[in-house]
């Protein structure tokens, strides 16, 4: 799970660190260093897994989706 992706999924359910703070055990701080792309690989699968259990789905390039979502591709460089 990259940064981008926490980010959107966080704000495909509505959900704030802090609230997702009290479903995982972390601490928010923890979760903002997720935001930066900075946590410990053991913390980031412990959100994706709470994220997944409420109904993300994580796609990896050129993986498709099983329901409605967005996905991002690479912006062309002119």
């Amino acid at each position: 799970m990259t940064s981008e992706q926490f980010k959107m999924a966080k704000a495909a359910l509505g959900m704030s660190n802090p609230e997702l703070a009290g479903l995982t055990g972390l601490h928010r701080n923890t979760l903002n260093k997720v935001d930066r792309g900075e946590g410990k690989p053991s913390t980031v699968k412990l959100v994706q897994m709470t994220l997944e259990a409420r109904g993300v789905q994580f796609l990896s390039p050129g993986e498709t989706s099983e329901g409605p979502g967005i996905a991002l591709i690479a912006a062309s460089r002119d």
